[in-house]
């Protein structure tokens, strides 16, 4: 079993209102309306997608503001 130690997500501001996340490598998206909101939707998402015992111990959320996001 491979566990890895970290996993980043990328977050930006949705056209929608409120704020969308993904984490490159992986099919884990999330949204919530407020940034601190989306902080939490992150955390259940890694939950919701890995096993306890394979879960990263460090989760990145890194907000981007006016570059192209390409997912």
């Amino acid at each position: 079993m491979h566990t890895e130690k970290e996993i980043l997500f990328i977050a930006w501001e949705s056209p929608e209102g409120g704020y969308e996340a993904h984490s490159p490598g992986h099919s884990i998206f999330t949204q919530a309306d407020d940034f601190e909101e989306l902080r939490a939707m992150v955390h259940d998402a890694v939950s919701c997608h890995f096993e306890e015992d394979e879960r990263p111990s460090i989760i990145r959320l890194h907000l981007v503001k006016d570059e192209l996001i390409v997912v």
